[in-house]
């Protein structure tokens, strides 16, 4: 039984000056209301984003706001993600009480996002700035979610002047088994987009198989498109294994016990030129992480030189690496997968 399956568009705002909040809170709005959110829920999803919009203005003078629809089961819901590159904060607790200001305002703000959030998590660092993420999820009160067991963060975003992302991603958990792909088309825009369709399309269709046969299916499946990247990792709980078997540049790694495994992927392009895929092990714990990357984001990060946030929320993982190592260049994801942290909320 499948008890989470994440993957969808995306939607990024960059937030300069207080009159593009206007179109985040239409957005909002309207996928709350795909995500079946009451009017209440969709009305608070309206306000965070505009407390987040506002914020960056204020704190960052500039930055950028994910959303996304998410989903646990029969349970969907909706997440925003807020990114700057500004002062950072010192005290984080003391940033998020009522009435602490360093703006002149009245300092409600990330105060008021904690108590409507159902989820809220957070980190910063003084001088490289803050990634913060707020979750509202369908008929789900503030701070009374359960958090599924595997979470999943992502920031998939398109090379600067196109409209779509030739880079897609593909997450499906249950009990015993998590299946974690990400596909990148070559090149960029509508072309390199379909191709990677065309391959999460195939895996989904035979996630049951082992790693290299998912991976042969995909290389048929993209015989008529310009071709792509592939990783695709398999955490199977139970055994305390992670598989992975990948073609071309995705990058990926298990962090886990202040060291980060980076996992063997091969040459070709799948769709176009192929060998024969091989399967690799790699232990897996309730304690690790596994981070993938497409490679529009540079390699040489360390998640152990950002004190504390392998213990954050996957999104604020996702998020940070993104804002410090997206090449500007190229489509660019980053996905992360964890197991929750006792609680649904910010945890100091």
């Amino acid at each position: 039984m499948i008890t989470e399956h994440r993957e969808g568009e995306q939607f990024q705002f960059r937030i300069g000056e207080s009159s593009q909040v206007a179109e985040l809170r239409r957005k909002v709005t309207g996928l709350a209301g795909r995500a079946g959110l009451d009017e209440t829920q969709a009305g608070i999803c309206t306000v965070i984003a505009s407390e987040m919009g506002t914020n960056l203005v204020k704190h960052a003078k500039e930055g950028e706001i994910f959303l996304r629809t998410v989903a646990h089961g029969s349970v969907q819901g909706v997440e925003l993600v807020a990114l700057d590159r500004g002062p950072g904060m010192g005290n984080v607790g003391r940033a998020l009480q009522d009435g602490h200001s360093t703006a002149g305002s009245s300092g409600t703000g990330l105060g008021a996002i904690v108590r409507m959030a159902t989820e809220f998590d957070i980190y910063s660092i003084p001088g490289r700035g803050t990634a913060l993420v707020a979750r509202m999820w369908n008929g789900v009160g503030p701070g009374a979610a359960k958090a599924p067991a595997m979470r999943t963060g992502v920031i998939n975003v398109a090379i600067p002047g196109e409209s779509v992302s030739g880079d897609a991603w593909y997450a499906e958990s249950a009990r015993r088994r998590t299946v974690c792909a990400v596909v990148d088309g070559l090149g960029h825009g509508p072309l390199a987009a379909q191709a990677a369709v065309l391959a999460t399309g195939s895996l989904r269709e035979h996630h049951d198989a082992p790693l290299s046969d998912q991976i042969d299916f995909a290389h048929g499946a993209l015989r008529s498109s310009r071709g792509a990247a592939i990783g695709v990792a398999e955490i199977l709980h139970d055994r305390g294994l992670v598989k992975f078997a990948g073609v071309g540049n995705i990058m990926a790694a298990v962090c886990q016990d202040g060291t980060a495994r980076r996992m063997v992927s091969q040459n070709g392009i799948l769709g176009q030129q192929i060998g024969r895929v091989k399967e690799f092990q790699y232990p897996w714990s309730d304690s690790a992480t596994l981070i993938m990357c497409s490679d529009g984001i540079n390699t040489h990060w360390d998640i152990n030189s950002y004190a504390g946030l392998a213990a954050r929320d996957p999104s604020l993982i996702a998020s940070t690496l993104y804002r410090d190592f997206a090449r500007g260049r190229d489509d660019a994801t980053v996905i992360v997968l964890a197991m929750s942290v006792s609680g649904s909320g910010y945890h100091p």
